[in-house]
C-alpha cells in the first residue's frame, strides 16, 4: 500500500506521531479512508492473516456515515441523486439486498486473494469493513459500504454504491485521461479505468496537514444488476512499490468475488 511513515514530531509521546492516510482519487471526488495496519514486529511470515475487522455485522440499510471514512461511492450516490432529480436514471423497481461493510470485507478477504493477484505466499496484513451513507437534500439515505486488504505488494479497495447511477452513465463521465473501456463482467456492465491515490499526513491533533499524490492505481466498476438499473461494486488496486496494477489481476478478483457478495444474484 501506498501509506507513507509520518514524520515523528517532538518526543515520544503516542500524540506527537504523525498519521498517514491514503485515499483514492476518483474523476467525480475525492474520498477519505483511515488505515489500519496490524503489527509486524515479528515479519510478515510469522504472522497470521488478517481478519476483517470494523463495519456492521448486520445487512446494512441506510445507517449514519463514520466520520473520516467516506469513500467514493458517497459520490456516486450524491450524483445518482442529482440524475433523479433532473429526470435521469430510474430507481430500480425493486432494491438489491445491501451488504455490510464488514460483509464485503469478508468477501474480499478470500483465502486465496493473494495468488488472485499473481502474488502467492503473501498474507494479509491488515483487513478492515466500513459504513457510510449519503443523505440527499431530499432526506434519501444511499449506503455506501467499502471494505479494503492490504498485502506486502496490492492493496484491494472495495466499494458498494447503491445509488441510481447506471454504470453506463458513470463510464460516460469518466475523460479521455481516465482510459475508460467498458467491460462486461459476469454479464453485467463493467468499466474499467485509470485511477490515482492521494496520500494525506497529518498530525493527531489535526495541525501539520499535508496531502501530495500519490500512486496510479485501477479501477472496476461493475453494475449491481445486469440491467444496469443503478448502484455499483467497484475495485480498486494499486501496489506499493508505485508500479502500475495488473488489470488482468483486478478482473480476476472481480470475478471470484462478486458472486459471494451478499444480494449479488446470476439472474440479475
Amino acid at each position: 500500500m501506498t501509506d507513507e511513515k509520518g514524520a515523528p514530531a517532538k518526543g515520544a509521546s503516542a500524540w506527537g506521531q504523525a498519521v498517514t492516510a491514503v485515499v483514492l482519487v476518483g474523476v467525480l471526488a475525492v474520498g477519505l479512508w483511515t488505515v489500519q495496519r496490524t503489527s509486524s514486529s515479528h515479519g510478515e511470515s510469522a504472522s497470521p492473516p488478517a481478519t476483517c475487522s470494523g463495519g456492521r455485522s448486520a445487512t446494512a440499510s441506510t445507517g449514519a456515515a463514520e466520520e473520516g471514512a467516506t469513500d467514493r461511492a458517497t459520490d456516486r450516490a450524491k450524483d445518482g441523486a442529482k440524475g433523479s432529480a433532473n429526470g435521469g436514471a430510474k430507481k430500480p423497481a425493486k432494491a438489491p439486498r445491501q451488504a455490510s461493510g464488514l460483509q464485503l470485507c469478508e468477501a474480499l478477504n478470500r483465502p486465496d486473494l493473494a495468488d488472485l493477484l499473481g502474488t502467492p505466499g503473501e498474507t494479509a496484513k491488515s483487513a478492515s469493513g466500513s459504513d457510510g451513507a449519503f443523505t440527499s437534500p431530499g432526506g434519501h439515505k444511499t449506503a455506501t459500504p467499502s471494505a479494503r486488504v492490504e498485502f506486502s505488494t496490492y492493496t484491494v479497495n472495495l466499494a458498494a454504491s447503491y445509488d441510481r447511477m447506471p454504470v453506463t452513465e458513470y463510464a460516460s463521465l469518466l475523460g479521455a485521461g481516465d482510459d475508460a473501456r467498458r467491460q462486461t463482467v459476469l454479464g453485467r456492465t463493467a468499466v474499467l479505468y485509470a485511477d490515482r491515490t492521494l496520500s494525506i499526513s497529518f498530525r493527531l491533533d489535526g495541525s501539520d496537514s499535508d496531502s501530495r499524490p500519490g500512486v496510479p492505481a485501477r479501477s472496476l466498476a461493475v453494475a449491481l444488476d445486469a440491467k444496469d438499473s443503478g448502484g455499483s461494486f467497484e475495485f480498486t488496486l494499486w501496489r506499493t512499490d508505485g508500479g502500475a496494477a495488473d488489470d488482468a489481476a483486478l478482473l480476476s478478483v472481480a470475478q471470484k468475488v462478486l458472486p459471494t457478495i451478499p444480494g449479488w444474484t446470476t439472474e440479475g
